[in-house]
C-alpha cells in the first residue's frame, strides 16, 4: 500500500517543511524503501517506527544525504534536495544523530562540541567557536565535562555530546536515530528532556525509535514502515489501533503503548 500524502488536505496550518515524493531506494533488487510519500510541517514532533529492517535508517540516510535515491522527490524548505551531498545538506539546515555514537574519542566533549561549527565560521576566531561550543555543551548538561576525553565518557554522556553537536548549528530539521537505545532510565529521561524543549523552541524534529512507550508518549504523529512501504500513518492512538500496523510490528500488546 502506498499512501501519497502530498495531496491531503490538513486543518494544520504549518508549512511543509519537508515533503517527500514516490521515495525508493533499491540495493541490487532489495527495495529497502520502495515509493514512501509523507510530508512534514514546520515545528512538527515526528516518530518512525517499524521492525528491523523496516526501512528507517535508510529513510534517514536518503533525507541527510548519506544515500542517493534510486528514484522519487525530496523536497525541503521548497527546495529538491534528491541526492545532495550530505555537506550540503547539513548546511540548509538538516542535522541527524546514527544509532552508534560516533564522537572523537580523542577529542574532549568541548572540542567535539566545536567540529560542527568549523565549516560556517571558518574565519571566526577560536574564541567565538569555543563559546557557540561551551553553548551546545550547556544545552545538554555536559559544560562541568568540556575536558573530558570522549573515549572516557559512558554511553549515557556520549548520547548527550551526540545530540549538542547534532543542534550546534541550530538546524531546521532534526533526524533522531535512536537516541534511548542502551539508556538507563534515568538518562532516557534526560535526553527526554532535550528533545522536549529543542521542539518547544521551534525545532523540528524526526525520531526513529524502537522504546515505543517513551516515543508514543513524546510525538505528536507516526509513520509507520515495513518492507520499505509506509503502511500506516496518524496520532499515536490512530496507529495502534491500525490492524495492519498491530498484524505487522506492534502486536497484541499495541494498546499498552499509549
Amino acid at each position: 500500500m502506498t499512501i501519497n500524502t502530498s495531496h491531503v488536505t490538513s486543518s494544520d496550518s504549518r508549512e511543509i517543511l519537508i515533503d517527500i515524493r514516490n521515495l525508493s531506494k533499491h540495493f541490487e533488487g532489495i527495495k529497502a524503501i520502495d515509493q514512501v510519500n509523507l510530508s512534514i510541517r514546520a515545528g512538527e514532533l515526528i516518530g518512525v517506527i517499524g521492525p528491523n529492517g523496516a526501512g528507517k535508517t535508510t529513510l534517514f540516510n536518503l533525507i541527510s544525504g548519506f544515500l542517493k535515491p534510486t528514484k522519487g522527490e525530496i523536497i525541503f524548505n521548497g527546495k529538491d534536495i534528491s541526492g545532495w551531498s550530505a555537506y550540503k545538506i547539513a548546511k540548509l539546515g538538516i542535522a541527524r544523530t546514527f544509532q552508534l555514537v560516533r564522537p572523537f574519542k580523542m577529542l574532549d566533549a568541548l572540542e567535539n562540541a566545536m567540529v560542527p561549527h568549523i565549516p560556517r565560521n571558518l574565519f571566526s576566531k577560536s574564541s567565538t567557536l569555543r563559546n557557540k561550543a561551551i553553548w551546545s555543551l550547556i544545552t545538554v548538561d555536559l559544560a562541568e565535562k568540556k575536558n573530558y576525553p570522549a573515549f572516557i565518557l559512558p554511553h549515557g554522556d556520549l548520547k548527550r555530546l551526540d545530540f549538542a553537536r547534532s543542534i550546534a548549528t541550530q538546524p531546521r530539521l532534526l533526524l533522531l536515530d535512536e537516541p534511548f537505545a542502551g539508556l538507563s532510565f534515568e538518562e532516557a529521561f534526560r535526553v527526554q528532556r532535550l528533545i522536549k524543549e529543542s521542539h518547544e523552541k521551534g525545532m523540528t524534529i524526526v525520531i526513529v525509535e524502537h522504546k515505543l512507550k517513551i516515543l508514543m508518549k513524546l510525538v505528536e504523529k507516526i509513520f509507520v514502515l515495513h518492507q520499505g512501504r509506509l503502511i500506516g500513518e496518524g496520532s499515536p492512538q490512530d496507529v495502534v489501533n491500525n490492524g495492519e500496523v498491530i498484524s505487522a510490528y506492534l502486536g497484541t500488546e499495541a494498546k499498552h503503548y499509549v
